[in-house]
């Protein structure tokens, strides 16, 4: 090929993508919906980052833009969100980044979906409690889970807006209303529960965190949080004293980032990075691999609640199979017991919200 020619096409290409044909931002921004890219978009999913201008939005949009499974990537909130798409559209990674500005996008940027990250929200702040955000969170989650159904019902949705023990019953509500509902394709995201005891654990142990895998049952948030110390990876035995400091460790994690951030947030960073290593097993299941197990709450039946968080193997739809919890020791099994009676009254209240 001449230069020339050569040259003339790739100056065509970067012209696409800053001034696509069809610009669909609202007011004046450039960032549009349309094909930001002439030609040569990776190969890979498309993904939809919902609240991605948020304290966590942000850092897991920046993620997913370098993971090499998304080919396109759809950042949607109702504020600030042509300046992240901008600013993390320059990054040199495969994905074509495209944003979308308030409620009336909201369809265009669901449409097409095979994952939906749902981050939005209010973060916790010092003296509030899961329930707290439980009246501000709840109406969001309702809102965007409706977009999903309509423009791209059989897409994964990761759900992270707290509280999750509420707000995932909230969006199979939803999705049962509008006649979408698959219960192996919303997914709970506890992640964060399993990375804090995995890097917990590894400093008593003395080891790397990425040597090891602790399983966390449950729900996401205080008591529901119950790692499985006894099943730890490699198997390790624990003193009575390092039991009791791991587990209420792990159930507090969130409050302890709360407390350090002293009002300034929550536990965005972290999470941000449990999302990303969620959604990658998620799309990693898409793709076919084999073997790709992973903690989630879901809808389930290893317990007599009709959600619960446990290992579940992930595939082309989703979960394809949850596994029971397996043999608890006696400090796991009243552990189990306090989980369960506050997850019942925090999925009831979740499904009460839809059906009030």
């Amino acid at each position: 090929m001449q230069p020339a020619l050569e040259a003339n096409q790739r100056i065509a290409r970067i012209a696409a993508h800053l001034h696509p044909p069809n610009l669909q931002m609202e007011g004046s921004s450039n960032l549009g919906r349309a094909n930001c890219r002439a030609k040569g978009g990776a190969a890979g999913f498309k993904v939809a980052i919902l609240g991605a201008a948020g304290g966590i939005g942000q850092p897991l949009s920046l993620l997913m833009k370098i993971n090499p499974l998304v080919s396109v990537l759809h950042l949607y909130d109702v504020v600030n969100t042509p300046g992240v798409t901008a600013d993390i559209s320059h990054m040199d990674t495969g994905a074509v980044v495209r944003g979308f500005l308030g409620g009336q996008q909201l369809e265009d940027a669901l449409a097409g979906m095979d994952l939906v990250i749902i981050p939005a929200g209010v973060p916790r702040k010092p003296g509030m409690t899961r329930d707290d955000l439980f009246n501000i969170n709840a109406g969001i989650v309702k809102t965007l889970c409706e977009g999903i159904a309509k423009s791209c019902p059989r897409a994964i949705v990761n759900l992270i807006s707290n509280p999750v023990n509420s707000t995932v019953p909230i969006a199979a509500e939803v999705f049962k209303k509008a006649g979408t509902y698959d219960p192996k394709r919303l997914l709970g995201v506890t992640m964060l529960d399993v990375v804090r005891a995995n890097t917990f654990v590894a400093e008593v142990l003395g080891m790397d965190p990425r040597a090891v895998d602790v399983p966390v049952v449950g729900g996401h948030a205080g008591v529901t949080i119950l790692p499985l110390l006894s099943q730890v990876k490699p198997a390790s035995s624990f003193t009575t004293d390092e039991v009791k400091y791991l587990t209420d460790r792990i159930q507090n994690g969130g409050t302890e980032v709360v407390e350090a951030k002293a009002g300034a947030g929550s536990a965005t960073l972290s999470m941000a990075y449990a999302a990303v290593k969620f959604a990658d097993a998620c799309l990693r299941g898409l793709r076919g691999d084999a073997g790709v197990v992973e903690c989630a709450f879901v809808a389930s039946q290893v317990t007599e609640l009709p959600f619960f968080a446990s290992k579940v193997k992930l595939g082309r739809n989703g979960v394809e199979e949850i596994y029971p919890l397996g043999p608890l020791n006696e400090f796991e099994r009243i552990g189990l017991e306090k989980a369960k009676k506050e997850l019942a009254e925090s999925i009831q209240k979740g499904v009460l919200f839809i059906k009030k």
